[in-house]
C-alpha cells in the first residue's frame, strides 16, 4: 500500500494526497474528509495519525533546548516527556546552542510541521517572534525569562535569590574570602548569579575581588580552567561558589589535584544539584535548581492552553518554582543535621 494506491481510490492526484498529509490547511475541507476516510479504509496510516488530522492535531510538541549534552537539560527534558507520555504525545527534541537565528530557523520548521505546541528553554526569541507564533494557533511555554519575553508563558525560578541563600550560608559558616566561577552560557541565567552574588557580598559588609571572579565554558573542563586561574593566585579564595555542579566537578578535580583539601583548605558550593553531585566525594553542597519540576510543570501548562478554548483570550501565565539549598560536606558546614542526600 502506498500514496498512489490512496489516490487512485480517491480519484485525486498524488500531490494532493501529499498535501493532505503535510498541509492539511491548504486543502478544502471536504476533499480532506473524503481522503482521510479512503486512507483509513486502506489502513495507509495509523488510526491515531487520521484522527488527528481531523482534528487538526498532530499529536506533537517541540522542546528546543540550549545544549543536548547538558544534564540539567536533560531533567527538564525528562519532566516534559512524562507529561506528554501521559497525553499520549511525542516530542520533537533540538538544540538551539542559545543562537537567535537558529532557534528562529527550528521554531519555523517545526510550525511548518504544525506541531501542537513549543516549549522553549533559555529562549532568545523577542515579543514580536512569540507573536508570530501565536498567530498560527500554535501554544507556546518558556523555561526560564530571557530580557524580551515580558507577557509569555512562563515558569521560571529565581536565580539571583538562589545565589544570594548559598553565599549567606558560606558567610555564616565563616567564610570571607569568597571567589566565584560561572559559566558563559545561558547568558542571562549566569548574570543573574553573578548579580546575585555582588549584591550579596555587598549586603553583607564583604568586598569581592574581580580577580576571585571567573567565567569560562559551562563544562568540567571550564571549571577545571577556571579552578586553575584562582589557585595559582597568591591570594586565592577560601571559598568558591561555582555557577553550576557540572563547573563543580571541575573545579573540585582541579582543587584535589593541587594537595588541597576539600572543605579545610576550600570550600565548594555548587549550582543545579544534579544526582551526581550527592555521590561525589566529599559531598557537593548545591542549591538545587527544580529542573525536573520546571520541565513537568512547563508541559503541564501547555497542556491547558492547547485544550482551551481556541477563540479565548489566554491570560499569560507566570510560574515562579522555588529552589533549595541542599547542605552536604563541601561547604564545611559543621551541624550535619542538614544535610540532604
Amino acid at each position: 500500500m502506498n500514496i498512489k494506491s490512496v489516490a487512485k481510490k480517491a480519484g485525486v492526484s498524488v500531490a494532493t494526497v501529499s498535501r493532505v498529509l503535510n498541509h492539511p490547511d491548504a486543502v478544502a475541507p471536504d476533499t480532506k474528509e473524503h481522503i482521510l476516510s479512503v486512507m483509513e479504509s486502506l489502513d495507509y496510516t495509523p488510526n491515531w495519525f487520521a484522527r488527528g488530522l481531523k482534528l487538526n492535531r498532530t499529536g506533537v510538541i517541540a522542546l528546543l533546548i540550549p545544549d543536548i549534552l547538558d544534564l540539567g537539560y536533560m531533567e527538564i527534558a525528562k519532566g516534559v516527556e512524562d507529561v506528554a507520555h501521559q497525553k499520549k504525545y511525542n516530542i520533537m527534541l533540538c538544540t538551539t546552542e542559545e543562537d537567535r537565528g537558529k532557534e528562529k530557523e527550528q521554531v519555523e520548521n517545526f510550525l511548518t510541521r504544525k506541531v501542537d505546541g513549543i516549549i522553549l528553554v533559555s529562549s532568545f526569541l523577542k515579543n514580536s517572534d512569540l507573536q508570530q507564533i501565536k498567530k498560527q494557533d500554535v501554544s507556546v511555554v518558556l523555561i526560564g525569562k530571557n530580557e524580551d519575553n515580558t507577557g509569555a508563558n512562563l515558569v521560571y525560578t529565581d536565580y539571583k535569590a538562589a545565589t544570594s541563600e548559598a553565599v549567606k550560608h558560606m558567610i555564616e559558616i565563616g567564610h570571607r574570602k569568597i571567589g566565584m566561577i560561572y559559566g558563559t552560557r545561558p547568558k542571562l541565567e549566569n548574570m543573574d548569579k553573578l548579580e546575585g552574588f555582588k549584591k550579596t557580598l555587598m549586603e553583607e559588609g564583604l568586598n569581592y575581588r574581580d580577580s576571585h571572579i571567573v567565567e569560562e565554558e559551562n563544562s568540567i573542563e571550564g571549571g577545571y580552567l577556571a579552578a586553575s586561574k584562582l589557585l595559582n593566585q597568591a591570594d586565592r579564595p577560601e571559598a568558591l561558589f561555582v555557577s553550576s555542579d557540572t563547573m563543580a566537578i571541575g573545579a573540585m578535580e582541579k582543587i584535589k589535584q593541587t594537595g588541597l583539601r576539600i572543605p579545610q583548605d576550600i570550600a565548594v558550593v555548587g549550582f543545579d544539584n544534579l544526582k551526581i553531585s550527592g555521590f561525589m566525594e566529599p559531598k557537593l553542597t548545591t542549591v538545587a535548581k527544580p529542573m525536573y519540576r520546571m520541565g513537568l510543570v512547563a508541559a503541564r501548562l501547555l497542556f491547558d492552553l492547547m485544550e482551551e478554548d481556541e477563540q479565548k483570550e489566554q491570560e499569560p501565565q507566570e510560574i515562579l518554582i522555588q529552589s533549595k539549598l541542599k547542605v552536604r560536606k563541601s561547604c564545611g558546614h559543621q551541624d550535619r543535621l542538614k544535610e540532604i542526600f
